[in-house]
């Protein structure tokens, strides 16, 4: 099945951003490949996504038993791979701002990566609290080796696991499992009966200050997870995880780092794109921290 997309895009940065946090047993990625698991209404499947031939598009191989969840797994497609921005409409925005300019300049089709889930996106993000992206990942593919579950048949691709559900989780004793905080295996409890009680809580379309809100109001969430499962599940263009001390640190010009405060005040002109701002500083910062290793 095909994606179509508003060129530009950059195909290389969005796989490279979902490849580093691939789940173990529920994503994978190979070059110019990526793969996961999926769930629907309790039945597994796989997908498998590559740019087309023609560059206009994504193609996208689905296993899947019910072929009538397949406009379902689309729409899930399209938010995971940010189809429908508008790549013109947010450059002419950011171009406000001289030094982020440059950047889009630089990375004209930048997308900002969805979730497939909304759950799985906030587990991740409270495991994520603290430790670097490596860590999370690997805290990620323990919790579903020990909660998830398997795919039946033989896996393709490689893939063995669907990530746990809600109803797994919401008596799991994770922080034990995984060897982590209290708090943090308490959140993750927190969030699970909240989706269960509201199966809307991830939806999209709630507009970013209620749905912020809405995810503050939980155990364990605080403004930068609430804004990052914003941005990337509920595709709000314009959240901002503003503490996030990667974009002060791309926003660094040599006369030091502006407070988160300071940040906001300066993203007043990115609106309604600050995601894709965010996405732009993370960039320059990821490639300025990698320069810094190769010294």
């Amino acid at each position: 099945m095909a994606l179509p997309y508003r060129a530009p895009y950059d195909w290389a940065a969005l796989h490279g951003f979902l490849a580093v946090r691939a789940i173990p047993s529920v994503e994978t990625t190979e070059p110019g490949v990526y793969a996961r698991t999926v769930s629907l209404d309790g039945r597994y499947g796989t997908v498998r996504v590559t740019p087309s031939a023609d560059g206009e598009a994504l193609a996208a191989e689905i296993r899947f038993p019910d072929t009538d969840e397949r406009p379902a797994i689309l729409v899930r497609l399209r938010h995971l791979f940010d189809c429908d921005a508008d790549p013109h409409a947010i450059a002419v925005r950011l171009e406000a701002d001289p030094a982020v300019a440059a950047l889009v300049a630089a990375r004209p089709g930048l997308r900002v990566p969805g979730a497939w889930d909304g759950f799985e996106l906030a587990v991740r993000g409270i495991l994520g609290q603290q430790v670097s992206v490596t860590a999370a990942t690997r805290l990620a593919g323990k919790l579903v080796a020990a909660f998830g579950a398997p795919l039946p048949g033989q896996g393709a691709f490689g893939l063995t696991h669907v990530f746990p559900s809600p109803e797994a989780l919401v008596e799991a004793d994770v922080s034990r499992v995984l060897n982590m905080p209290r708090a943090r295996g308490a959140a993750i409890r927190a969030v699970a009966a909240a989706v269960i009680a509201e199966p809307d809580l991830f939806g999209v379309g709630q507009g970013l200050e209620a749905a912020v809100a809405r995810l503050k109001s939980l155990r364990g969430i605080g403004d930068w997870t609430a804004h990052y499962i914003a941005m990337r599940a509920l595709k709000e263009a314009d959240a901002l995880p503003a503490g996030d001390i990667g974009l002060m640190r791309a926003l660094d010009a040599g006369s030091g780092r502006p407070t988160p405060r300071e940040l906001l005040a300066r993203a007043e002109v990115w609106r309604p794109y600050r995601a894709y701002a965010a996405m732009h500083l993370w960039a320059r910062d990821a490639e300025r921290e990698a320069a810094k290793v190769g010294r």
